[in-house]
């Protein structure tokens, strides 16, 4: 990568790391980075061990996964779609994912299982969104954005019915899928791995994402291979959203806000947006979920509540921009 490429990245993670150690550091006990910093290398108080090692620090690493993992996918719909209002949540692919995980939920699965259905629901949200929005014509961004918001609508629909007919000992863990809530996430590694994978994997597809961007027929002139890159678009957004939701629940927003604004400010090179996505994306929710946790302490919010704050006004500006 160039110098033009690294640097930006240079910056954004080190905004990620001060954002987790702020995190870790902020609670019902206050610690400083120092103190932090001695609870990572084993010295400290066993209170102070048991706050960040096993308690804060699991909470903001998943924070961040899932933070990035949305953003990512956010980056990948829009380019796929060349629609800035592209979005997992908004496209409905978040609730595909969750009404997945809650139907293996509900028939008694675990584990690997929630993860697999909620990849299947994610993909299928997908298939669903752009076979009906693509029709016997071309995509708009109008009709992909009207399809979305009624496939996201009708997963809302499916969910109530869940909800409603499910015995009531499952519905607290039902719930939790809905309210996008990282409390209980302490498996950060899965969904970290990933993320670096995928960020690893698509950018040598860099270039092609950027002429894909144009358009399908400027890259199909350009030698672009378009379908199988556009599979693999689906299919790795897919992941993205799946991982996501399984790790935290729906969480709205993210993948709308982070690629946008980082368009603003670094241009439309996918080599650099998507890294970029990633580590910006996992640093907005650190920030929101530190917020969530402090804003009416002792109670906790939901960080899906945070990022809809954030999220429906971006929304409403993009969409009174596009007219």
């Amino acid at each position: 990568m160039s110098r033009r490429l690294i640097s930006p990245l240079l910056v954004l993670a080190v905004l990620s790391g001060l954002a987790m150690v702020l995190s870790v550091g902020v609670g019902s006990v206050a610690l400083s980075p120092g103190e932090v910093m001695a609870a990572l290398l084993g010295d400290g108080s066993d209170l102070q061990r048991t706050l960040v090692v096993e308690l804060r620090l699991p909470r903001t690493l998943s924070a961040f996964a899932t933070g990035g993992l949305l953003a990512v996918a956010g980056a990948l719909m829009q380019v796929l779609l060349r629609n800035p209002l592209a979005d997992p949540y908004v496209l409905g692919l978040s609730g595909g994912a969750a009404v997945g995980a809650m139907l293996a939920m509900v028939a008694g699965l675990g584990g690997l299982l929630v993860s697999g259905s909620a990849f299947a629901g994610a993909l299928l949200a997908t298939l669903m969104v752009f076979g009906l929005a693509h029709g016997t014509g071309s995509w708009t961004p109008s009709r992909l954005l009207l399809t979305g918001v009624v496939v996201a609508a009708g997963w809302g629909a499916v969910i109530t019915l869940m909800l409603a007919i499910s015995p009531a000992q499952q519905l607290p863990g039902m719930l939790y899928w809905l309210m996008g809530d990282v409390s209980y996430a302490r498996a950060p590694v899965p969904g970290m791995v990933l993320l670096l994978a995928v960020c690893l994997a698509v950018i040598p597809f860099g270039r092609s994402l950027n002429v894909l961007a144009r358009g399908p027929m400027q890259a199909a002139a350009l030698g672009i291979s378009v379908r199988p890159l556009e599979w693999l678009i689906y299919v790795a957004a897919s992941l993205l959203t799946a991982t996501a939701v399984t790790m935290a629940g729906s969480i709205g927003f993210v993948g709308l806000v982070v690629p946008h604004m980082l368009r603003l400010v670094l241009g439309n090179d996918q080599r650099l947006i998507l890294p970029a996505c990633a580590l910006a994306g996992g640093t907005l929710l650190v920030l929101a979920d530190t917020l969530a946790r402090v804003v009416i302490a002792p109670e906790q919010l939901p960080v899906g509540v945070i990022t809809a704050l954030l999220g429906v006004p971006t929304f409403l500006y993009l969409l009174y921009r596009s007219r």
